[in-house]
């Protein structure tokens, strides 16, 4: 699960005792070889689907991390790039590997709950970061996205269909959320990350309220589940005029 270059045991422990702002300013130097980077493949899968759907001008890349989901924007935006983080430790893990070709990168530090943008954009991504945000924050941080959208702007992001129920899968992560919960009952700061899935008819809901058009990508790179689903889709909500 963890590579050698990875963190240790006692470093994830500090993190995870630590705020979400802290704990991942720790955890910087060493995210890329942990298992919560977003995989290059899921990285790809998306980048194929905006390829055919672009080009684009100007990208941002919510919630950016180390820079992965930027290196997707790169390839499909012409003008601009631009990723936005809390953790001043991954912005400068994302600035020391961005490639200097390409287009115009910036890296800002802010909450994606208060972008502090302008209705710049025609292209917003994020990958992985909807763990960190509550059910009942959704809809302030959708309008967020939509307030720094240009109108008939873009928001993707990747959504796994849900395990199935009694799966090795299911039990993981339920697993992995109750040990959460009771580590946010007990210690403060609190660290918001959990692994449940939303369901595509909330996130929808919560997009079309927002003032978004929805439409579901497959992501057939991943296969599909025995009823034929996708196992995998890239949600794509256009900010309406």
């Amino acid at each position: 699960m963890f590579t050698p270059e990875g963190p240790t045991l006692r470093e994830l422990a500090v993190q995870a005792l630590s705020s979400v702002e802290r704990g991942y300013d720790l955890l910087a130097p060493k995210f890329d070889h942990t298992p919560f980077r977003t995989p290059d493949a899921v990285l790809d899968a998306v980048a194929s689907v905006l390829g055919r759907m672009g080009p684009f001008q100007d990208g941002l890349d919510l919630c950016c991390g180390t820079g992965a989901g930027a290196e997707v924007l790169a390839r499909v935006c012409r003008e601009s790039v631009t990723g936005v983080d809390f953790s001043a430790g991954m912005l400068s893990v994302a600035r020391d590997r961005a490639p200097a070709a390409g287009p115009r990168l910036g890296w800002v530090r802010g909450d994606a709950r208060e972008l502090p943008f302008a209705a710049a954009f025609d292209l917003v991504v994020s990958f992985g970061a909807l763990g960190h945000f509550l059910p009942g924050e959704l809809p302030g941080l959708f309008g967020q996205v939509h307030s720094v959208l240009r109108p008939g702007g873009l928001f993707a992001f990747p959504v796994s269909a849900p395990p199935r129920p009694r799966s090795t899968a299911f039990w993981t992560l339920l697993a992995f959320d109750a040990v959460m919960r009771v580590r946010n009952a007990v210690w403060r700061p609190p660290f918001v990350m959990y692994y449940r899935a939303f369901r595509f008819g909330d996130l929808r809901r919560e997009l079309e309220r927002a003032g978004f058009r929805v439409e579901l990508y497959p992501l057939e790179e991943f296969g599909r589940r025995t009823d034929g689903s996708p196992r995998a889709r890239m949600i794509a909500a256009r900010r309406l005029p």
